[in-house]
């Protein structure tokens, strides 16, 4: 079975999809292969939609298509890094960085593998499914990437541990939850 994550071939079906956060409006190409195919999930939409205003520099970890990163370009202008370890999912990010007429830094990196910059923010809807050790390495590993006081921003779903991760990210951070959403937890930490 493939995963989003990975590499493994799965026969290309390009579509565009479009969608409007707050008021910026984003056209997407998506495809077989890349996480939420059919236009953007719940989950990112929700993280989205709770950030504030964002400046000063910005990793978007395991960008897929690239939503994350070109809506925070487009919406508040700041310098974006997107990284992702699937190619499918960097083309598209490409793509859609040129569709929607952002100038976003899209490169390859297995976790933070070809990562030499240091962030204010590094924002994320991580990939749950590669199993707790690799998610925890990508979260607490984020610390060594982010600037003093920058912040990690994330998703995830209380069905997917997100108690839990609270309480394990307090551990190296300073975590607040920002919002609820549907089951949705928008988590903050800070990297004091």
């Amino acid at each position: 079975m493939s995963h989003y994550f990975t590499n493994d071939y799965v026969e290309s079906k390009e579509q565009k999809t479009k969608c409007i956060i707050k008021n910026t409006e984003l056209t997407l190409i998506t495809d077989n292969g890349v996480f939420s195919k059919r236009g953007l999930d719940f989950g990112t939409r929700s993280l989205l939609e709770t950030l504030e205003r964002i400046n000063g520099k910005v990793l978007d970890f395991g960008c897929g298509y690239g939503p994350i990163g070109i809506y925070l370009k487009k919406t508040f202008d700041c310098d974006v890094d997107a990284v992702d370890v699937s190619e499918r999912a960097l083309n598209l990010a490409k793509k859609n960085a040129e569709l929607n007429k952002t100038n976003v830094n899209i490169f390859e990196s297995d976790i933070y593998s070809n990562i030499k910059n240091s962030y204010d923010y590094i924002i994320t809807n991580p990939p749950i499914r590669v199993g707790k050790k690799i998610l925890y390495e990508i979260l607490f590993k984020a610390k060594e990437h982010l600037n003093k006081n920058g912040e990690l921003w994330l998703v995830i779903h209380k069905d997917q541990g997100a108690k839990t991760l609270v309480k394990d990210l307090a551990k190296e951070y300073s975590v607040e939850v920002k919002n609820k959403n549907k089951g949705f937890y928008i988590i903050c930490a800070r990297n004091n």
